[in-house]
């Protein structure tokens, strides 16, 4: 049913004229919410994730929501606090071959992972907080605490590592109580040479603990190489 309009009056149609026109001035005064220019976000730069000298990650704790956990060491009745993983496997042939043939290791004379604020940041002992170093004998950090045999023997095991692991005997301040690994954790040379390190402990007649001649000429001769390369970087 339509609505007969002709009864309205003309003052009824001005009024609702003058409103539809105010409505209208009002609306092209105001800005419109499609049209308004995006707001952009500040950008950020990504947190950096503190490291320790040779590029890995701290860790704030050991065996709690960590990469660092108590391990043992196979054939040393030991444990220690190190990285898991490839640093792991590099490591612990270290110790076990410093077991067997350097000197018997006991409670105490080993010392893995430790809190960043007990040590020195800008020395490459600031490894141990990243899990990624170890101190055998830490007493015994001093420049001479090691037989020249010893020592001989000790080159013949970095050289294992095939110059992934650095010595503190080489470096500046001399720490002879220090071993770390000496790449970044993106390097595939750890990873590599980690496998090997698994593949011979897995091996009879190979790993640590087998008999090995580090007076043979070759391997002086590739313990001498990466001594000099090392001693170098002082």
């Amino acid at each position: 049913m339509q609505r007969d309009i002709r009864g309205v009056s003309r003052r009824t149609v001005l009024a609702h004229a003058g409103i539809i026109t105010a409505a209208a001035a009002v609306t092209s005064l105001t800005p419109s919410v499609a049209t308004a220019a995006p707001v952009k976000a500040p950008k950020t730069a990504p947190a950096k994730v503190p490291t320790s000298a040779n590029g890995w990650s701290l860790e704030k704790e050991a065996n709690h929501v960590s990469t660092v956990w108590t391990r043992p060491v196979p054939g040393t009745g030991l444990k220690l606090d190190i990285r898991i993983g490839d640093a792991e496997a590099i490591l612990l042939h270290v110790i076990r071959r410093y077991h067997y043939e350097v000197e018997q290791l006991h409670p105490g004379d080993l010392a893995g992972w430790q809190r960043i604020d007990k040590l020195n940041a800008d020395l490459p002992e600031s490894n141990l907080a990243s899990g990624t170093a170890v101190r055998i004998r830490p007493g015994a950090a001093a420049k001479g605490s090691l037989f020249p045999l010893q020592v001989l023997v000790v080159r013949d095991i970095v050289a294992d590592c095939e110059g992934l692991v650095r010595w503190g005997g080489d470096d500046n301040p001399v720490d002879e109580s220090l071993f770390y690994i000496d790449r970044g954790p993106d390097n595939q040379e750890v990873r590599d040479v980690a496998r090997k390190l698994r593949r011979g402990e897995a091996t009879a007649g190979h790993g640590a603990g087998t008999t090995v001649d580090p007076l043979s000429k070759a391997r002086r001769e590739r313990a001498r190489r990466l001594a000099r390369q090392q001693t170098n970087r002082r």
